[in-house]
């Protein structure tokens, strides 16, 4: 019984865990915009997270949710994914739309976009998450 709760849970658990730590990321960036030298870092969410689901999965290729992007340009960031700690592979430098003269590649407007767009998805798998649990105590409940 505990195996098919954790399974149900699972995705979105590894979805939260991969998205707080993009968030750590995205503020660590937006608090040093003004550090000279910083540059800005990222990870790539659908590598980090397709390799964190196979992980749990013991290695056995994880399903994927429909809707995922595919990179089509060399432009896109890519990266080998991580267990949903990451890890030094799985931190990417952003690439430089404008140049500073101090050498900081922050750029506020792509930082306080991508915050934003990742806590909007952190609490939307929160709302999923948050679903699934009320319809398992319904099931056990009989309500």
């Amino acid at each position: 019984m505990i195996n098919k709760l954790d399974a149900a849970l699972s995705f979105h658990q590894t979805a939260l865990r991969v998205r707080n730590q993009r968030q750590e990321l995205l503020a660590s960036n937006i608090a040093n915009a003004d550090t000279p030298q910083y540059k800005a870092r990222d990870i790539d969410f659908k590598s980090t997270m397709q390799a964190a689901l196979q992980q749990s999965t013991g290695g056995q290729p994880a399903q994927q949710p429909a809707g995922l992007l595919q990179q089509t340009s060399n432009g896109h960031m890519g990266a080998a994914g991580g267990n949903g700690n990451l890890s030094s592979s799985d931190v990417l430098f952003r690439s430089v739309l404008q140049g500073s003269v101090d050498g900081n590649t922050v750029d506020m407007d792509v930082e306080r976009n991508a915050y934003v767009d990742n806590g909007i998805r952190y609490e939307a798998s929160l709302t999923m998450m948050s679903g699934q649990i009320k319809k398992m105590l319904s099931a056990i409940t009989g309500q």
